[in-house]
């Protein structure tokens, strides 16, 4: 039998519920991201606050599955045939210039004794939160504007470059043997979407009458793939992350052309109704508020990474996108591009397990990257006003 916590599984989903409460009958005194809410009131129930609920074994799995299931939905929205193009080629060179900028802040941090890993916290400060930023993004009507395309581009190639830089050199022992593995895993799932798209081409009708059914088919098939792409994943050694955004991806090329929007409702219900926001609570309870409060000295580096994501991310937009978008709207993409936190946490993690990052380091990005999702959308949206229609400029 495994032992599990059910009083803090159900402070874990009451908090979850309230976090959603507030945001729904909150109106305008709530102001954050759902998310945020989340993560604070995870840290409100954690061991350094009122010790209401632990992350246990069981829980932790829990939390993994919500993780997945927040790179499924960044994956499932990347639709290439849209951003193809000057889109997908101006996200490319800014996610590597943000690269350069990353590693070379990183390593001034290094000589100056703030941070011990140069890449670790480089990498960190070089990603974007697009599955987080989706249902802000969504709401707001921005996903379907021209506007939309170019943060799409921006955000994909800001959450999938960092999830191939975590699966080469942090994953296995040498970037070579990395390497040839992720090329296993690219044929597998390439295999897998051939699969998937033939699948569902031969037996649509079906499919689609299942939705209404028991059966539940396309949901079931979908976590299914989910689940197995990121058991192979960390089977061969590459983050489950990986397996997650691939699972949305082949899901999304599967499903192109069709009406989906009941099944897109039930894997919203599925993954933002219950897995994603166990993730970011039980990133909360996790979160070391400690390390930050037993040396004040080391909680500036919070607002000092809170900027240096906006440096990071944001120049490359500022400078980049000059003949492609209005300079209030590059403001905007800047703000957008420069939100970070499931990576950050995903990588500190990874970084502190290994001895290459001290853990007030990783308390003080994982608070710069949750400030960083508070505000930064805030003020993206600010820049974009009223102007998120189709034919947004």
């Amino acid at each position: 039998m495994v032992d599990v916590d059910t009083a803090s599984f159900l402070v874990i989903g009451s908090t979850a519920a309230l976090a959603a409460t507030l945001v729904t009958f909150g109106g305008r005194w709530v102001f954050v991201p759902v998310v945020v809410l989340e993560l604070l009131l995870g840290i409100a129930i954690g061991p350094d606050a009122l010790g209401l609920a632990e992350a246990d074994e069981f829980i932790t799995f829990f939390s993994n599955l919500g993780l997945g299931m927040l790179f499924f939905f960044a994956g499932y929205e990347i639709d290439f045939d849209r951003i193809r193009g000057v889109p997908l080629r101006l996200a490319l060179v800014g996610w590597l210039v943000s690269l350069v900028l990353a590693y070379a802040i990183a390593g001034l941090l290094a000589v100056a004794g703030l941070v011990i890993s140069m890449v670790f916290v480089g990498s960190a400060m070089a990603t974007t939160a697009i599955g987080t930023l989706i249902p802000i993004l969504d709401d707001a009507g921005e996903l379907r504007t021209r506007f939309g395309t170019y943060l799409l581009a921006a955000g994909a190639v800001g959450e999938f470059g960092p999830i191939l830089l975590i699966t080469i050199l942090f994953s296995t022992d040498t970037p070579l043997t990395s390497g040839a593995i992720l090329i296993l895993f690219v044929v597998i799932a390439v295999f897998a979407a051939v699969f998937a798209v033939r699948f569902v081409g031969i037996g649509w009708e079906k499919i689609e009458g299942a939705m209404e059914t028991s059966a539940q088919l396309p949901v079931r098939v979908s976590v299914v793939l989910v689940f197995a792409l990121a058991y192979l994943a960390s089977d061969l050694g590459l983050d489950l992350l990986l397996g997650g955004f691939v699972a949305g991806i082949i899901t999304r090329m599967a499903l192109r052309g069709r009406e989906v929007t009941i099944f897109e409702s039930k894997l919203s219900a599925i993954g933002y109704g219950f897995l994603i926001p166990f993730f970011f609570v039980v990133s909360g309870i996790t979160f070391d508020v400690s390390a930050l409060v037993d040396d004040p000295r080391r909680a500036v580096l919070v607002p000092i990474f809170f900027l240096l994501f906006l440096v990071v991310r944001g120049a490359p937009a500022l400078l980049l996108y000059r003949n492609a978008l209005l300079r209030r709207d590059r403001a905007a993409l800047a703000f957008f591009s420069s939100t970070e936190l499931p990576l950050v946490v995903a990588i500190t993690t990874i970084a502190v397990a290994e001895g290459h990052m001290r853990a007030t380091t990783s308390a003080a990005l994982v608070g710069a990257a949750v400030l960083s999702t508070a505000v930064y959308p805030l003020l993206g949206l600010r820049m974009r006003g009223s102007r998120a229609d189709p034919e947004g400029a």
